[in-house]
């Protein structure tokens, strides 16, 4: 990196990822305490970042058998109840469905510790030893011992399938003249590295910006910028592309999901981020143990993020146009 703005422009990356999001949103982790580079997003409302950012974690237990196993091994993941494609509380994110895999490999059960990932997620889950495994983190997030990449996910622009254009680059003339949308993240609303590749061209004045963590009152608070470009308020999102990938096959409209361009922009402005799982620095027997499970279960691992169409950037490109759901 160049400079010390390069190395926090990183690390701020990394931080939406982790958040992400919620990310997943976007790239990645964090802020202040947590050795990150900025503070991460609260919910919309003053009432409800209050609540995010104070609650209790709450731990629940899902267990492989009906009856409960008497000295059964546990495995214990820290997750967000409300981060959609990658977790929630009734375990329909595929991360939630990566963690029972990875629990049936190590004939565990499988205990949550539910936290919302704001500021001191990490801190107050994994460090504090109430959850072992965070199954989604960027591979160079210094806070954990992460495992080898299980994939490799990019930004992406998300338009209407029918729109009379088509956008694959930041260098494209055309985004000057399109309403494009843009996550942010953190309370001082930080750029996220599509809206600094935008402002790079010149390109502000038909920018929206849309919080990555939305009115975590409210299910699926990132989807909102998605379900912009469906409702026509925007003509083009850029968003991470788990998120991307997943919210444009439940809108009412089809829309078409396209890798941004290029996967980085020098001197160090990344768009392409590894994931991997991670675990506490000094938990490296755990970190092995993952590391094997995902290499053996290859496939299954594969097919999940297939179900839930994340975009990779490790493989063949996915499709243009997701499918219409209504």
């Amino acid at each position: 990196m160049s400079s010390a703005s390069d190395h926090a422009l990183g690390r701020g990356a990394e931080r939406a990822l982790l958040a992400l999001p919620l990310l997943a949103l976007a790239a990645v982790a964090a802020a202040g305490r947590e050795g990150l580079a900025t503070r991460e997003l609260h919910a919309a409302t003053p009432a409800t970042m209050a609540t995010a950012d104070t609650a209790d974690a709450d731990v629940s237990v899902l267990r492989w058998a009906i009856a409960a196993r008497p000295g059964a091994r546990l495995l214990r993941v820290c997750a967000d109840p409300n981060n959609m494609p990658f977790t929630n509380r009734a375990g329909e994110g595929f991360e939630n469905k990566l963690a029972e895999l990875v629990a049936h490999e190590m004939h565990a059960d499988l205990q949550y510790t539910w936290w919302a990932q704001r500021r001191g997620f990490i801190r107050n889950t994994l460090k504090a030893e109430s959850c072992d495994v965070v199954i989604g983190v960027p591979t160079s997030l210094e806070m954990v011992a992460a495992t080898r990449p299980y994939y490799r996910s990019t930004y992406v622009f998300v338009t209407r399938a029918n729109a009379p254009f088509r956008v694959a680059s930041f260098d494209d003339p055309i985004l000057k003249r399109l309403r494009i949308g843009v996550q942010i993240v953190g309370d001082d609303y930080a750029n996220t590295p599509p809206a600094h590749a935008l402002s790079n061209r010149g390109i502000v004045g038909n920018v929206r910006g849309y919080t990555l963590y939305g009115d975590y009152s409210q299910p699926n608070p990132p989807a909102r910028i998605i379900d912009a470009v469906a409702k026509g308020d925007i003509d083009v999102a850029v968003v991470w592309g788990p998120l991307g990938g997943w919210f444009a096959q439940h809108e009412p409209v089809k829309l078409r999901v396209v890798p941004v361009s290029p996967q980085i922009e020098l001197p160090f402005l990344p768009f392409v981020f590894d994931i991997s799982m991670g675990v506490r620095r000094q938990d490296l027997a755990l970190r092995d143990t993952l590391d094997a499970i995902l290499v053996r279960r290859r496939a299954a691992v594969d097919s999940i993020l297939e179900r839930y169409s994340v975009p990779r950037a490790d493989q063949r490109p996915t499709p243009a146009a997701l499918p219409n759901v209504s």
